[in-house]
């Protein structure tokens, strides 16, 4: 039995639909596997996405992004001529990979290099998130109420 219930955790929280979502998509374990691809932490807050996309050229990838998901999609143009293969063990088939952003991801750049395609992310965190130092005065605190009303 791979199942969560996560009943409990709506009753007491607020937004948190997307995590549930994504235990549901991780234990359906529908994942494909082509094209393989790593993912790699650069630095602090910089990913890479590498995917292997032997035999594609840049026209026949796209790279989209919409909301939290980023979808990478590969479509194999035609040829005319039907080839026979004795052997054909480079997989030239379309295919649509979707990957969860978490909070604050952007996609910064891809580009394909040597048959592999690099995807660039990097978290921004907005200024009104970041920590910031406030600065302890001394005394009447009533004092500060007037000053912001003011």
């Amino acid at each position: 039995m791979r199942t969560f219930d996560l009943t409990p955790l709506y009753r007491s929280a607020i937004g948190f639909d997307r995590l549930a979502s994504l235990f549901d998509e991780v234990t359906r374990g529908e994942t494909p596997a082509y094209p393989p691809y790593n993912i790699e932490l650069v630095e602090e807050d910089k990913y890479r996405i590498t995917m292997a996309v032997a035999g594609f050229a840049e026209d026949e990838l796209d790279v989209e992004v919409e909301g939290d998901s980023l979808k990478v999609i590969g479509r194999k143009e035609k040829t005319e001529a039907q080839k026979k293969y004795l052997h054909q063990g480079i997989a030239a088939r379309n295919f649509e990979r979707r990957f969860n952003l978490a909070d604050h991801v952007e996609v910064r750049g891809a580009v394909v290099e040597n048959g592999l395609l690099h995807i660039d992310l990097e978290r921004v965190i907005p200024e009104a998130m970041k920590p910031r130092k406030i600065e302890i005065g001394s005394g009447n605190s009533s004092r500060l109420l007037s000053d912001k009303a003011a």
